[in-house]
């Protein structure tokens, strides 16, 4: 689980939890991310909480963490 800014990042179902939590789900990103999804496609993650087009895989980021799509993590299809 995150450790707040300076702590190390979760994994993908825990970072979207707690995106989930914080009520972050929905709120546009200052600089949207292209994710390139593990199924080939590519997309543009604007919210910290998105999903793939073609696969519904989900992917989070906290704010904390959105200044690197390094930091984005994949919870599941349709988590």
């Amino acid at each position: 689980m995150s450790e707040g800014c300076e702590g190390s990042l979760g994994k993908g179902q825990e970072v979207v939890n707690l995106v989930r939590s914080k009520g972050y789900s929905n709120t546009p990103m200052d600089k949207p991310m292209e994710i390139s999804c593990e199924c080939g496609e590519t997309f543009i993650l604007e919210t910290y909480e998105g999903k793939c087009p073609k696969c519904g895989m989900v992917y989070g980021v906290t704010p904390c963490h959105a200044d690197s799509v390094d930091n984005v993590r994949t919870a599941g299809k349709d988590y």
